[in-house]
């Protein structure tokens, strides 16, 4: 990032009063700051705290395509990084930005790092998350896929689909809850059998609240319906919690067409021919003249 004339100026002064913040947004919006300076520092109307225990290590920075990394080390703490929320998954994909500050005056801050949190351990009562630069994203498949399937999420920007229609999402309270994982709900009318297969579950209060999960199976059970996640929430749920179930795709163009009405958005490639039609060869008593494989 290019550097202020004052920042500059403050660097070429020989005696600088420099500090390191960063920035922590995680995927519900939370914004964290944090400083190794002994006093706390705020601008961009974020309040950078000392009392935290973080700490980075150096920043490796190179030229091209190849990704910046680094490491943020800290302390568990109830009022900073939690256990629970690193096990709900709340930091997992946080946007991570990293400034060079002259904690006299922070206007005087050049940024160093911008990326996201990858992989977090935990150990001791303490945390290791490592940091992906941008450059990260360039390890990713990119481009479309050609396959049967859909390559879109139900009610993404491809897909289009508006999940809040009536009909394709319910608002529940939790009669009976198992590990996180396996919710019973009493009185479950009105959606076909199977309607949340391979659908969504959000929390919507508790101390859970804005965490999600994929749903595995959807099934009746007597009057009621038992919802099973693919794996536990990783926080603890209890009866009486609120959650909204949101309707499951399983990616075939029957569905999209018949479930939800969408087969303009459809985004898998479903005439494309099977292994089947790669491996076969002419034969006589047959017709072999390459016409069209839709009868």
């Amino acid at each position: 990032m290019p550097v202020s004339t004052d920042m500059q100026a403050h660097l070429d002064s020989g005696v600088t009063t420099l500090c390191r913040c960063w920035a922590v947004t995680r995927t519900d919006g939370t914004v964290m700051g944090f400083t190794d300076h002994d006093g706390g520092v705020s601008f961009d109307g974020i309040a950078f705290r000392a009392s935290t225990g973080m700490t980075a290590r150096a920043l490796s920075q190179t030229t091209g395509l190849s990704v910046d990394n680094t490491e943020a080390l800290g302390a568990l703490s109830d009022a900073a990084v939690t256990e629970g929320d690193i096990l709900a998954g709340r930091f997992d994909g946080a946007v991570v930005q990293a400034w060079l500050v002259n904690w006299v005056d922070p206007e005087q801050r050049v940024m160093q790092f911008r990326g996201t949190m990858g992989e977090i351990t935990r150990a001791g009562g303490a945390f290791q998350a490592e940091l992906r630069g941008l450059a990260e994203a360039l390890n990713q498949p990119q481009g479309r896929v050609f396959q049967k399937p859909c390559t879109a999420v139900l009610g993404d920007g491809a897909c289009r689909f508006d999940l809040t229609q009536p009909g394709y999402f319910a608002d529940l309270v939790i009669d009976e809850v198992t590990e996180a994982r396996v919710f019973r709900f009493a009185g479950f009318a009105g959606y076909a059998e199977r309607w949340f297969d391979s659908g969504r579950l959000k929390m919507l209060d508790g101390v859970g609240a804005g965490l999600t999960g994929w749903i595995k199976n959807d099934r009746p059970d007597g009057d009621g319906r038992i919802i099973e996640l693919w794996e536990s929430l990783r926080i603890s749920v209890s009866a009486g919690d609120r959650l909204r179930l949101t309707a499951g795709c399983d990616k075939r163009a029957e569905t999209c067409k018949l479930k939800f009405a969408n087969f303009l958005n459809f985004q898998g490639f479903p005439h494309i021919p099977g292994e089947d039609w790669l491996v076969s060869y002419p034969v006589s008593g047959r017709r072999n003249d390459g016409g069209s494989r839709q009868r």
